[in-house]
């Protein structure tokens, strides 16, 4: 019930911040509406008295007040939903806008990658587009409680008995909570499946992903995948759904065996000449506006639930996220690296799992230096990299920044001081200016600020093939603009990686995965040229991960990393000559490539 009254709290406070005079609106006229029901039942029993008395001027009079509320009952319902309409949609958004800001409101992407959060997401993706439906239970739940109200306080005048009718409603009520509670616990062991399921429909509809598809042959082996998926999370939900309607009709039996027994009490008493066909008909009416009342309220109750969840949801999403890193943060990031970044006794395990991804890592970064990370797929390179940006603590160990711990800073001025490019870049469907622009929001206007990271990142050949330039939409999934290779995709996410001219770290992890080996050794060299700017400025470092050893020998530090160990550190020469595990990988690909 807590969680009940708190979600229905929140979602007329919602819309009353929102626009305080369509809620006002919307929730009187849908309370006229709701009571306008039982006044009817009222003037159609006094209208019927009227008639069988035989004053025409009372049952003239009576008949005019049944047809006035009648309308009101008809008509007043419908202009609230009017009034709420632009509500619902205003509260979806606001909802949709609060999950954003929950899900981007961590230190750290931890809740991204569990899969358990992820099943989280999945459904308050899903429940956000029911805010409609919530917001409409609320507002009739209004009327509904002041027309139970005057329906008692009628049937009362007419038999105390006929109390027990509302009372009687208790059992459908109880048993509509039941069998939600049946509903979202079902919900939320289909997520994964759901989840899944969504994947490999956008997977197989994909026009990016088309052309692999059809060469690899596997659309029929993805439909067998998403169709048992589906098979199994509808089966799931099958099965709570015919549970919750056994248990809903078993509270509605209750009711009607009631329902039945009040009926049978006022025809009696008429038959026994205790009350008049007006009050007969009265009771009859209302007592199918005690039916009616009883299946709306279940129906309200399993709505207001359903949104209840979803922002019970919510908040326990807010609580995790924002409770994961409550320690202080006293120092801010420094002006200029002097020492630089050192790693001491650091180790790290992904949340979730028992298997350490690095191990007592002790390194030293030093200030103004372009450093390489190397090693086979799954040492742990990235990982390392996700620290340096802030993305996890570690599990042991600290990171320092000129001898300052990087967990005492405010994680979101460190990364005001950082720049990345990553390998999972994103492919904003922006202006050409604005997705390179995104890389340093306060210049992302400024023109040459853009051409300037696109040509420190070896990208200014991508503005030729766009029809009109830095002003081209790209992109063709929310509108008509201009596609792209991946590699031009890839150059402009080194370039928005380039917008920051002084950072203290510019990471970049496999930021070349779609360029040949030309445009990367170019395009390295461009980054040792500003690299070097960067340091005599600022003394920032240059971190870059790639598998291409003919760009790692450009760095002065190369980094080497294997089963989540550092085992080598050197420059190429004395690496080379070291005859250690960086001189076997590099022979292998230099003979590859020879």
């Amino acid at each position: 019930m807590k969680v009940l009254l708190t979600g229905a709290w929140t979602m007329i406070a919602t819309a009353w911040r929102l626009n305080r005079r369509k809620t006002a609106l919307a929730v009187f006229l849908m309370t006229a509406g709701a009571v306008a029901a039982p006044l009817l039942a009222a003037a159609l029993g006094w209208m019927t008295r009227e008639v069988v008395a035989g004053d025409a001027g009372h049952a003239v009079f009576a008949g005019l007040t049944v047809a006035v509320l009648a309308v009101m009952v008809l008509a007043l319902a419908h202009f609230g939903h009017v009034a709420y309409y632009e509500l619902s949609e205003l509260a979806e958004l606001d909802f949709d806008e609060r999950v954003i800001e929950v899900s981007n409101g961590s230190a750290g992407i931890e809740h991204h990658e569990r899969a358990e959060h992820a099943d989280t997401w999945t459904v308050l993706r899903q429940e956000g587009r029911q805010f409609r439906t919530g917001l409409e239970a609320l507002l009739n739940g209004f009327g509904l409680i002041l027309a139970v109200v005057l329906t008692g306080v009628l049937l009362a005048v007419q038999n105390p008995l006929l109390l027990l009718l509302p009372v009687a409603a208790v059992p459908p009520l109880l048993a509509g909570r039941l069998a939600e509670r049946v509903l979202d616990r079902a919900r939320t062991a289909t997520a994964e499946p759901t989840r899944t399921a969504l994947n490999l429909f956008h997977l197989a509809t994909s026009a990016r992903l088309a052309g692999e598809l059809r060469v690899s042959g596997v659309q029929a082996e993805l439909r067998a995948r998403h169709n048992r998926l589906w098979t199994r999370a509808t089966g799931g939900l099958w099965r709570a759904h015919l549970t919750a309607t056994w248990i809903r009709a078993a509270g509605q039996v209750v009711f009607a065996l009631a329902y039945t027994a009040g009926v049978l009490l006022v025809v009696r008493d008429a038959i026994a000449g205790r009350r008049g066909v007006g009050d007969v008909v009265l009771v009859i009416v209302l007592a199918a506006q005690v039916n009616q009342q009883v299946a709306t309220a279940v129906t309200l109750l399993q709505d207001l639930q359903r949104m209840a969840g979803a922002y019970r949801r919510l908040t326990e999403a807010a609580a995790l996220v924002t409770g994961d890193d409550p320690a202080p943060r006293r120092s801010s990031p420094p002006q200029r690296l002097h020492a630089g970044i050192s790693l001491d006794g650091v180790a790290f395990t992904y949340p979730g799992t028992d298997v350490p991804v690095l191990h007592k890592v002790d390194l030293h970064l030093p200030a103004g230096a372009t450093v390489a990370v190397v090693g086979e797929n799954g040492a742990g390179k990235s990982t390392l990299v996700k620290l340096l940006c802030g993305f996890y603590r570690p599990s042991e160990g600290r990171i320092l920044v000129d001898g300052v711990d990087l967990h005492g800073m405010p994680v979101d001025q460190w990364r005001t001081r950082i720049a990345a490019g990553f390998q999972d870049f994103v492919r904003y469907e922006f202006p050409a200016q604005q997705v390179v622009g995104l890389g340093d929001l306060p210049r992302m206007g400024s023109e040459p600020a853009v051409r300037a990271a696109l040509d420190r990142a070896n990208a200014t050949g991508v503005l030729d093939d766009l029809p009109d330039g830095l002003r081209t939409h790209l992109g063709k999934s929310y509108a008509d603009g201009a596609e792209l290779s991946g590699g031009q995709w890839q150059k402009l996410a080194l370039g928005r990686a380039m917008m920051r001219e002084a950072p203290l770290l510019l990471v970049l992890d496999e930021p070349t995965s779609a360029l040949d080996p030309e445009a990367e050794h170019v395009l390295f060299q461009r980054n040792a040229d500003h690299a070097k700017r960067v340091a005599s400025r600022t003394g920032g470092i240059t971190v870059f991960v790639s598998h291409r050893f003919s760009t790692v020998r450009m760095a002065d530090l190369i980094i080497v990393v294997k089963d989540g160990r550092v085992v080598e550190t050197g420059n190429h020469t004395t690496l080379t000559a070291a005859d250690g595990l960086y001189a076997e990988l590099f022979a292998l690909q230099a003979k590859a490539y020879s």
